[in-house]
């Protein structure tokens, strides 16, 4: 390299390594205590909490992503961090209709609440 190319390259090391620490800032493990419901009804029926285990279950059956909505309305997305990524609706079933305590790492981006499911059982 030549003596302008040292510096440009350490700058552009020292803008990813920053990206990368703010990234990983932001992947914080928090836990969660809410209703798994369809994410349909959670958006156009504006619930505070599901409708039923049944009604949770035909709608997530027929492709609605089940989320877990907050007491305080914050709907948070189930995700997979695995490449490729996999759909959560399989794990969440059992819980349909039902409160419960989730931990994981969140990611926010644009006003969205995801996150990566490391443990959930039923609130007790």
């Amino acid at each position: 390299m030549t003596h302008t190319k040292k510096p440009l390259a350490a700058l552009f090391l020292s803008v990813v390594l920053v990206s990368a620490g703010a990234l990983l800032a932001q992947q914080k493990t928090v836990t969660v205590e809410g209703f798994v419901l369809d994410s349909a009804c959670a958006f156009t029926k504006n619930l505070e909490k599901p409708i039923s285990r049944d009604c949770a279950l035909a709608c997530a059956k027929e492709g609605s992503q089940l989320v877990i909505l907050a007491k305080d309305g914050t709907i948070y997305w189930p995700i997979d961090s695995a490449t490729p990524a996999k759909g959560q609706n399989a794990r969440l079933l059992e819980f349909a209709g039902s409160r419960v305590t989730a931990t994981g790492k969140l990611y926010d981006r644009g006003g969205s609440h995801a996150l990566v499911i490391e443990q959930i059982a039923a609130a007790k």
